[in-house]
């Protein structure tokens, strides 16, 4: 097992990572208050994994890709499932899918023009993923609730549309540094 990567961490990530499917299915037919279960018992697994590989050394290339494919899947996912569902703003769906989608293309952008390198995320990504996640728990929390809270859910939706912009302007302005530099390495 240990070849393929196939160790605990991993395996929990790929669970989380089979859940989406589950999430989505369950925002669609209503069942909230599952949902939001889902999504926590998700977040749990996620902070478990990296516990467990940090602790235990079992740290693995495999699992370095597929924690934040299986964290990117999960938001993303619902995201546009609440934004189909009616429950958040297309205009924060958009905005939060085209920025997820940049982030991810130049970084492979930036990995193939530029000496590939493992950059770190920025702080402020940090920041936004936080509210990203702080949010759609709130939604699926008040929804299965049937709670009434809509100026917390409006606050929630302008701080991640900032972060979001700002995030994103902040990724752009760094790959453009580092494509910067190794064009005139060349």
């Amino acid at each position: 097992m240990s070849r393929l990567g196939l160790n605990l961490p991993n395996l929990i990530t790929l669970a989380r990572l089979l859940v989406v499917p589950l999430a989505v299915w369950l925002i669609l037919a209503g069942r909230y208050g599952l949902a939001f279960w889902v999504f926590a018992a998700a977040g749990i697994s996620d902070a478990l994994d990296g516990f467990i590989a940090k602790r235990f050394d079992r740290r693995t290339r495999l699992g370095a890709l597929l924690d934040p494919v299986a964290d990117k899947t999960l938001v993303v996912s619902l995201y546009v499932t609440l934004g189909l569902a009616g429950e958040l703003p297309n205009w924060l769906v958009i905005l939060v899918v085209f920025r997820d989608t940049m982030i991810v293309g130049g970084f492979l952008l930036t990995q193939s023009i530029a000496a590939p390198k493992r950059y770190d995320p920025l702080y402020i990504s940090k920041i936004n993923t936080a509210l990203q996640i702080i949010l759609l728990g709130f939604v699926l929390a008040r929804l299965g609730l049937n709670a009434n809270a809509d100026l917390p859910t409006l606050l929630l939706i302008y701080a991640v549309a900032m972060t979001t912009t700002a995030s994103g302007l902040s990724y752009l302005v760094r790959w453009a540094r580092i494509i910067g530099r190794s064009e005139h390495a060349l």
